[in-house]
């Protein structure tokens, strides 16, 4: 595998793509780091402090933005808001496409259609950028009316119409820089790019959390006074190596449904024959986490805005065994609901009769489509169970082992999924260049498949 990296770097091409995927990438994370003008640093890094040291609502309200932009939020910087908009306006665009006519029939258009949806969603990321902007502006000028604690001091130097105006504008454009990169580094780099912009982001934590495990151990004593000693280390180690082939086997694990090509005879060439249809076990991927999360965040806030409902709020606190249940019941729904708008069971059986495919013991037309539909609900079920538990796994690892939450996090959830759904894609695509040159790949045996792949 070592040896693969470094022939990655013989070949011209490859040497290119990675160079330039790092370069910006760390134009990427300068972003990250610049603050917007008009804002008190040294009361932004208290106020911060004290919300990471409270673990009510608002820190879950931050939580979630602040993991895809890297920490950029924390500093109110201009890529505060990250690629997360971008990401929302896509999954709309995608849900919107099965249930709008123009848009279904837009994406039938091949890639003229395909361009016209990509401009609507950029259009759309404009629109959600303005408003998270908007809503950011106000929290920095004055949190208590999104429902976040009252900072001791002004987080804001002038603040006024003026500072939310000129803060929606700088984060706006931000974040359509930050998509732009993307888009170069999936023209011109390695791998996809807004996803590995999102990746990089969530690693940027890696070296804190690992530093504090190394100030617990050192301390012998965990954020929440148990012990922790180096056996708690090499434990953590372990869990962290079979969540990770735990989450591989999850992102790679596909139902291959056998399908009988009619054979045909193209001039010397013979097409047909047998082959497969992968069903992804974890078809949604990451989409259930990220829908159930982003709607937890929001009752815990509003019933801080309804005095009589306050005692609620307990029943939505995250290492609460209630906010757990509800978690995965949410990924459980939105696993279904995804692959009930994204997978279409009878164009593919329509698809696979016009081609002169059947899949065997199976008669085309309704029954193909029933059996497709059968076929995916069941392994639907058996990847949403495996992503509930992967999702649930590092809040059960803060509760019971009493080790902070930014450290768990990277035991599964989100940060994890991402992490290896874009680094197998990323390795594939090196293998391809490597093994197209007549290079070793990354395994002695076989070959490293992408998610699509």
């Amino acid at each position: 595998m070592f040896k693969a990296f470094i022939n990655s770097f013989k070949v011209k091409e490859l040497r290119g793509r990675i160079l330039f995927t790092a370069g910006l990438l760390i134009l990427c994370r300068i972003a990250a780091n610049i603050p917007c003008p008009g804002v008190d640093m040294a009361n932004l890094d208290k106020y911060f402090t004290q919300l990471s040291t409270d673990s009510a609502a608002a820190g879950q309200f931050l939580g979630m933005f602040d993991l895809f932009s890297g920490g950029a939020l924390q500093k109110f910087a201009i890529g505060a808001l990250g690629i997360m908009p971008y990401i929302s306006a896509s999954i709309i665009m995608q849900l919107l496409v099965p249930v709008l006519p123009p848009l279904e029939k837009l994406q039938r258009e091949g890639e003229v259609g395909h361009a016209k949806i990509n401009q609507y969603t950029r259009y759309l990321t404009i629109v959600i950028c303005l408003i998270q902007g908007a809503m950011a502006a106000i929290a920095m000028t004055n949190p208590s009316r999104l429902g976040l604690p009252a900072p001791a001091f002004p987080l804001v130097l002038n603040p006024g119409t003026g500072f939310v105006v000129m803060s929606m504008i700088i984060l706006t454009a931000g974040t359509m820089i930050l998509v732009w990169l993307g888009e170069r580094i999936t023209e011109r780099g390695i791998g996809n790019g807004v996803s590995i912009i999102i990746t990089a982001n969530i690693v940027e934590r890696l070296p804190q959390a690992i530093m504090g495990v190394v100030e617990m151990m050192q301390g012998g004593f965990s954020s929440a006074g148990t012990r922790f000693r180096l056996v708690h280390v090499l434990l953590l180690f372990l869990i962290f190596a079979a969540v990770t082939a735990f989450t591989v086997m999850l992102t790679q694990g596909q139902r291959r449904v056998p399908i009988q090509m009619a054979k045909r005879i193209q001039g010397n060439k013979i097409s047909g024959g047998t082959t497969y249809m992968p069903l992804k076990v974890n078809f949604p991927g990451v989409m259930p986490i990220i829908f159930a999360g982003a709607l937890l965040i929001f009752p815990p806030v509003i019933l801080q805005l309804i005095p009589p409902l306050r005692f609620l709020g307990v029943y939505f606190s995250h290492d609460s065994y209630s906010y757990m249940m509800i978690y995965g019941l949410l990924i459980l729904a939105f696993s279904y609901f995804w692959v009930a708008n994204m997978f279409n069971p009878v164009q593919i059986s329509d698809n696979l009769k016009k081609e002169g495919a059947y899949i065997p013991g199976i008669r085309p037309g309704k029954p193909t489509a029933d059996f497709l539909d059968s076929t995916m609900t069941k392994v639907t079920f058996a990847g949403a169970i495996f992503l509930t538990a992967l999702a649930v796994f590092p809040m059960l690892l803060t509760k019971w082992l009493k080790i902070p939450y930014d450290i768990a996090s990277f035991f599964g959830g989100t940060s994890l999924l991402i992490i290896v759904g874009v680094t197998i894609d990323t390795l594939s695509q090196m293998e391809s260049h490597l093994v197209m040159r007549h290079y070793d790949g990354f395994l002695q045996r076989g070959r490293l498949k992408g998610r699509r792949g």
